[in-house]
């Protein structure tokens, strides 16, 4: 089946004023996991890997995968390049199906970073795939890439207008304060700067590093305009947990439909949690 991009999704989350969330997969288990409970909630879903997921996992199987759950289940969904930083590499899955591609510039000056971002959208336009980019930078990991407090910029909305209308993108990952990861504390979300931004930029706002954010300042940013969050690390840590607990228990264990479940099921309930924060339930 092809597969659809994220324009009219997000598009719809911000004149209805939710957000869709985008969950990080990186196997059959956390697809299916994702997708049944979307399903069961009537909620739109992005369904995002990141380079090493797309290197483990293989983009064919899945674009297929993703494809199968889109016939299987009658709710908006996409798959998304999270993170991704290689040209030809993005063009390569774009001419292989993928139709949603998150192009990682921010460590560049603004200048070669537009550029860039330019090129990935000319292609990418061709195809119909729509286009994120990430203006300012956050702190934490993202697959190998590490951002230090020294290396932080928050996004400045002169920039963001001129950004948006230099590069053609179809959504805006703003940096006002989360990171990549868990936080030592708890996390500063700059609103006053989001709102700013938000009034003065058309184009649907993306919350990277919504991971460990208490719910209420992801729901503020979402009445302030975020239209698409990003979750990564919430859904990895009960996973394992869940699993590793399996193996505490049966440790003769050796079948992964068995020691796979509990992971799924405790992953499920992160998922649940995080529908009800992005109001995206019922949006189907």
């Amino acid at each position: 089946m092809k597969l659809h991009n994220t324009k009219k999704m997000l598009l719809d989350a911000q004149a209805g004023h939710y957000a869709v969330p985008a969950f990080n997969i990186h196997n059959l288990e956390t697809l299916s996991t994702v997708v049944e409970t979307a399903a069961e909630m009537r909620s739109p879903v992005i369904i995002a890997a990141t380079p090493s997921t797309v290197a483990y996992a293989g983009k064919d199987y899945l674009i297929a995968l993703v494809g199968a759950a889109m016939e299987k289940y009658d709710i908006p969904m996409s798959f998304h390049l999270d993170h991704h930083e290689d040209v030809a590499d993005i063009e390569d899955t774009v001419a292989a199906g993928c139709r949603s591609v998150m192009i990682d510039a921010s460590k560049l000056p603004y200048e070669e970073n537009v550029k860039k971002v330019q090129q990935v959208v000319a292609f990418s336009h061709t195809c119909h795939a729509t286009v994120e980019a990430e203006l300012g930078r956050l702190v934490g990991q993202e697959d190998n890439v590490v951002v230090t407090d020294a290396d932080k910029a928050y996004t400045n909305p002169d920039d963001a207008v001129r950004y948006v209308e230099e590069t053609g993108i179809d959504s805006l990952a703003v940096a006002i304060g989360t990171a990549h990861g868990l936080y030592k504390g708890r996390p500063k979300l700059d609103f006053d700067r989001l709102k700013e931004i938000r009034s003065r930029v058309s184009v649907p706002l993306v919350l990277h590093g919504a991971s460990d954010v208490p719910d209420e300042l992801v729901e503020k940013a979402i009445s302030l305009g975020i239209t698409k969050v990003n979750i990564a690390t919430d859904l990895k840590i009960p996973f394992a947990n869940a699993v590793k607990e399996f193996f505490k228990e049966h440790p003769e264990a050796n079948d992964p439909r068995k020691y796979m479940t509990p992971g799924k099921q405790a992953m499920k309930e992160i998922v649940i949690h995080k529908i009800k924060v992005c109001g995206s339930e019922g949006r189907a």
